[in-house]
């Protein structure tokens, strides 16, 4: 059995995808949503999927080593970050390599780095007037959207596209694609 490790700073719409995709595998199993933010919804998500879920501060992170010992003692196949907005640690990716995995809501290389997530990517890629855009799902290095690229999936950004229809159409692809591509990482 395959244990995968959700880190999620948001509401989780994507860990819930993600947990419920799984939830009849005989092969995967998720075990934990971590999230460094104690108010975020995908922690009720959690409870009500009947998931194990940690919260920790940022010094448990950066400045000793709970998180990362929470991690050794769990021992993941994968860590997924699904609207995880802080960047991983290098001890935490050395102890981890190749097998902590983020999601994008563009066509790195463009529209990533610090800063650029949810509609801050969505906005710049209208403003830009980009006639496609897409989802990347790249390991996680110790800079911010610039590991190895595992896969990408694109759509057309239509003439008259709004925040909220760019918005659903890559939410769209996340849901699709994301779990996929987890299954396969999981094998």
């Amino acid at each position: 059995m395959k244990n995968i490790i959700i880190f999620a700073s948001g509401s989780g719409s994507n860990a819930e995808n993600i947990v419920r995709y799984f939830s009849s595998s005989k092969n995967v199993t998720i075990s934990y949503i971590v999230s460094n933010k104690k108010e975020a919804f995908v922690l009720k998500r959690a409870e009500m999927l009947n998931i194990k879920s940690l919260v920790f501060e940022k010094k448990d992170f950066y400045e000793n080593d709970s998180v990362l010992n929470f991690l050794l003692a769990e021992n993941p196949n994968l860590i997924i970050l699904s609207g995880f907005l802080i960047l991983m640690p290098p001890k935490i990716i050395d102890a981890f390599p190749k097998r902590i995995v983020n999601i994008h809501p563009a066509l790195l290389p463009k529209y990533g780095g610090k800063g650029m997530y949810g509609n801050k990517v969505h906005e710049a890629v209208i403003y830009n007037k980009e006639k496609e855009t897409g989802i990347t799902i790249h390991y996680v290095n110790d800079k911010y959207d610039e590991g190895e690229i595992i896969f990408q999936q694109k759509c057309i950004v239509d003439e008259n596209e709004t925040l909220l229809s760019l918005s659903e159409k890559i939410h769209a692809l996340e849901y699709e694609f994301f779990p996929k591509v987890i299954g396969e990482l999981a094998k």
